[in-house]
């Protein structure tokens, strides 16, 4: 697909949301998710989704942080949460909603006089 084109056959038997951009923090969700019945070594997910090992370590810890990944050195799998794992998605879904509905939030035009500057 990086050529820039597809099969016309795998296009055609696609999801219709299977070619939507997905930033990596969700594709890394969701290939935990799909793979749920195992745990992965950071650097095998970013083998299998074309990442970088050091950005996707960093999304794991954050990811973890929020409870929505489990980790026992060194392998990380989705968490065991359904609720908090759906929770997520709900809040994440109506995020991007809200930004399609009403365009991103831009802190730099946020920024009053007596705040830091955002750098």
């Amino acid at each position: 697909m990086s050529s820039g084109t597809i099969d016309i056959d795998e296009f055609e038997d696609a999801d219709p949301d299977k070619f939507e951009e997905r930033n990596d923090t969700e594709r890394i969700v969701l290939f935990l998710d799909e793979h749920d019945n195992r745990a992965w070594k950071a650097a095998t997910i970013a083998e299998r989704l074309g990442l970088e090992t050091d950005a996707v370590s960093a999304i794991l810890s954050r990811l973890k942080e929020r409870g929505l990944v489990r980790h026992k050195r060194p392998y990380w799998a989705i968490t065991d949460d359904d609720e908090r794992l759906q929770s997520a998605y709900r809040l994440h879904r109506h995020h991007e909603t809200a930004d399609e509905q009403y365009g991103e939030e831009r802190l730099e035009e946020l920024q009053t006089d007596e705040m830091e500057q955002i750098q």
